[in-house]
């Protein structure tokens, strides 16, 4: 069976699973519903990729491939488009957006690609509003208010450095990370009481704070994390990827400590932080000897 084949076989197994008689569950369905288990969907293959479970992932993709296929569908039942649209739009928009490949545009970098993409879609962006008015256009439009706020900020960094807006030199972002954290520290500093640990799910903070000095706090916060997505994009790490694995990381040793804790007839919870952290540094020295 080709490759074309047993697509429009899942296709054709979509749209029975749709149809008059096919499973309740998928036929009441909306696109409203299935969101949620899009955003699923992709974690479940970014968790796949992060731990290198090429058995898991192309079942993990196939999930994914699942999401699509079930937006088109619907969409094909109510008159809006279908999966033959959507291959369509994806293959035109491959190869206009690649004339360094299929036409006679010249880029030999990575960069200069970038550069030419941010161009193209300009372009498409223009012709799909032709009528909007050039003080409303925005080198920023493109980027979606409804992404997860990591993903926009990184998308906001990248566009404005694609004309230019940017440091010269890492050392700029460090300057400004320094100047960032001075500016938390000095908000903290205006907290009448000291910020003390509260316990698991509770606030580390048990007095009353003003709104507004409040508010600079997060705001602070925002453009401390703003400023290491920026540092991110200037060394090539996707920061996201990057959090996921630290999270991993912390996951694993936490694992580790309880389960030494076990060994020792003891419970994690009932330790000091003298002892967790011993329990802390073993873990690390078992991370580096396991490799």
């Amino acid at each position: 069976m080709s490759t074309g084949d047993k697509f429009e076989r899942a296709v054709s197994i979509m749209a029975r699973l749709r149809a008059p008689g096919g499973c309740p569950w998928d036929r009441e369905q909306t696109f409203d519903s299935i969101k949620p288990y899009t955003l699923e969907e992709t974690y479940e293959v970014f968790e796949a990729i992060e731990n290198r479970d090429w058995r898991e992932l192309p079942g993990e993709l196939g999930d994914l491939l699942l999401q699509v296929l079930f937006y088109a569908e619907m969409a094909k039942e109510a008159g809006h488009f279908s999966i033959d649209d959507v291959l369509e739009r994806l293959s035109t928009k491959l190869i206009d957006r690649h004339p360094h490949v299929f036409g006679e545009v010249k880029a030999d970098t990575a960069g200069e690609v970038v550069r030419n993409w941010e161009a193209l879609k300009k372009q498409e962006a223009a012709k799909k509003e032709p009528k909007r008015k050039p003080q409303n256009d925005s080198i920023l439009s493109g980027v979606s208010r409804a992404m997860p706020a990591m993903l926009e900020a990184t998308k906001l960094s990248r566009k404005a450095a694609s004309v230019g807006f940017d440091w010269p030199e890492i050392s700029g972002i460090f300057d400004k990370l320094d100047e960032e954290v001075s500016e938390l520290k000095g908000d903290i500093s205006e907290l009448t009481q000291p910020i003390k640990p509260a316990g698991a799910y509770a606030s580390a903070r048990t007095h009353p704070v003003a709104r507004e000095l409040q508010e600079r706090i997060e705001g602070e916060i925002g453009d401390l994390f703003f400023v290491l997505v920026n540092l991110a994009r200037f060394l090539e790490v996707d920061p996201e990827s990057a959090l996921r694995r630290t999270a991993k990381k912390f996951r694993n040793r936490f694992h580790s400590m309880e389960a030494a804790a076990r060994e020792q007839g003891l419970k994690i919870e009932d330790m000091s932080l003298e002892q967790m952290e011993e329990l802390w540094q073993q873990s690390k020295k078992l991370e580096t000897v396991h490799g």
